[in-house]
């Protein structure tokens, strides 16, 4: 089982923007088989304090992403985060993506360490009880040992669970360690500024993609929207 405590906050919105074509596709895709034939999409976050300076812009992002997930047939989400001394919390999972992103826009940051690891135990926990399609995961730093790290990412990759690493600001420790975990998931990084609002809606909206039809459905997405959508199916390749 898993050591994060279960707490009733989560959202899953998903990015703005004209979608409706590409959702159309996703609807008449068949979703990757997880539980009782659903994808299911992690979204895990850092609510250090550290990101107290873009965290409402980035739950503005999430929200919009979590929205555009709801549209999505046969998705699943379930909202983590970690902040404080040894806060980490799970949302159960559900579709009702509105409830999850109301419930997300009340956490605010506290100080304390980032608990990458405790969030990657969680994953490989979820996926060992019921499928998961995919795991998104934004922040900015990294402050544990990147062996430790990898070691459990290495099992996630075998169990076909792909992380998304998405990094705010430029520290290079945590650069190096959150590409490395993209690399053994087989999943995709990428680092985002202040005025990179706009790509990571489209990133998000393409995981959420891929989570609930999978990698053709992705690929649709990519050929109708090309952008950030083509660059993170070339790194999935």
């Amino acid at each position: 089982m898993s050591r994060i405590k279960r707490h009733a906050d989560a959202g899953v919105p998903a990015p703005e923007g004209d979608v409706e074509a590409f959702l159309e596709r996703v609807r008449q895709a068949p979703a990757p088989a997880g539980k009782d034939g659903r994808g299911r999409l992690v979204l895990a976050m850092d609510a250090t304090l550290s990101r107290e300076h873009s965290w409402d812009q980035a739950l503005s992002i999430q929200a919009g992403m979590f929205m555009e997930a709801g549209k999505l047939n046969g998705l699943d989400v379930q909202l983590v985060y970690f902040r404080g001394e040894g806060e980490c919390r799970a949302s159960k999972w559900s579709s009702d993506t509105q409830s999850l992103a109301r419930r997300m826009s009340g956490i605010r940051c506290m100080g304390g360490r980032t608990q990458i690891l405790r969030v990657l135990k969680h994953l490989r926990s979820e996926a060992a009880a019921g499928k998961v399609n995919a795991c998104v995961y934004i922040g900015d730093a990294m402050e544990e040992p990147v062996d430790h790290l990898a070691a459990v990412a290495g099992e996630i990759g075998l169990m076909g669970v792909p992380v998304f690493m998405f990094q705010e600001g430029s520290d290079p420790q945590a650069e190096a360690g959150f590409r490395e975990i993209a690399r053994l998931t087989r999943g995709a990084y990428f680092r985002f500024g202040q005025d990179s609002a706009k790509v990571l809606r489209e990133l998000l909206t393409a995981v959420a993609v891929y989570a609930a039809g999978g990698y053709k459905a992705l690929s649709n997405h990519s050929a109708e929207r090309g952008g950030a959508a083509a660059l993170l199916l070339k790194q999935m390749k």
